[in-house]
């Protein structure tokens, strides 16, 4: 059983408690996945203080980090445009801190003996329900009574509306469950593969003879696969974050 639970590509998604602290019934203990969120906050707001400073000096030819920040600042802007228009400029922070978070929290996940939060389904619904609801306030403050006209498609008759409605209605709940879930899968499988090939690759290093010469084969998968790990993670934050602007889109223009 102790051979299983170290081998296990599961062990890497437990929460285990760093600091322990009760207030009666409450628990408020320190778990690594709380130690990660503060990491991943503090690195986020450093980013944020640094490069977008207004007395941060940008150099005409860019250093490494500053080439990846402008990088990074339009291809989301790019995308903000593109899926929202103009009009969406002003939500950019939004956006750029959603996907700068999720970004971050998933490269952290990566490091060997850290832990990945994004592999959690109830992280990731909570970053999906709370765009979900700050979405839907910018829809109410903007459109009021007519943010209802979402839920029926122009030039629809009266038979089709009492079909059409409750679908609509039902997809638009969905959403913020298919934007956490797709996020939670995919960092969740791609780092039990990455566990299962490691386990594997050590399994016949510690063997002898053939076995042992063979070990090459899986480390040498294993190295294409966080390759790989590494793009889904760039390519998962920005899907949450395309997403997010389709469904932003809808607020505002009532698409």
């Amino acid at each position: 059983m102790n051979n299983f639970l170290i081998f296990s590509p599961l062990e890497q998604f437990k929460i285990i408690k760093v600091c322990a602290f009760h207030i009666g019934c409450l628990d408020f203990s320190i778990s690594n996945a709380t130690v990660i969120i503060i990491l991943g906050v503090s690195l986020l707001s450093f980013l944020f203080s640094t490069f977008f400073a207004s007395d941060y000096n940008l150099k005409i030819f860019p250093s490494r980090w500053q080439y990846i920040i402008e990088i990074l600042y339009e291809t989301i802007l790019g995308m903000l445009i593109d899926n929202v228009g103009s009009a969406g400029q002003k939500f950019f922070p939004f956006i750029f801190s959603i996907f700068l978070f999720i970004l971050i929290a998933n490269l952290i996940g990566l490091v060997p003996y850290s832990f990945t939060i994004t592999s959690h389904i109830v992280i990731t619904l909570t970053f999906a329900v709370g765009s979900f609801i700050g979405i839907n306030i910018i829809l109410i403050k903007k459109h009021r009574f007519n943010s209802l006209s979402l839920f029926l498609p122009s030039g629809s008759s009266l038979g089709l509306a009492f079909i059409l409605i409750p679908i609509e209605i039902v997809s638009y709940l969905v959403r913020p469950i298919s934007l956490g879930v797709r996020l939670f899968a995919n960092m969740m499988a791609g780092h039990t593969l990455l566990k299962v090939i490691a386990g594997f690759s050590w399994s016949m290093l510690m063997s002898s003879g053939v076995i042992f010469l063979s070990h090459v084969i899986p480390l040498i998968i294993l190295i294409v696969l966080m390759g790989l790990e590494t793009m889904v993670a760039c390519i998962q934050a920005y899907v949450f974050s395309v997403l997010s602007c389709i469904y932003l889109n809808d607020a505002l223009n009532l698409h």
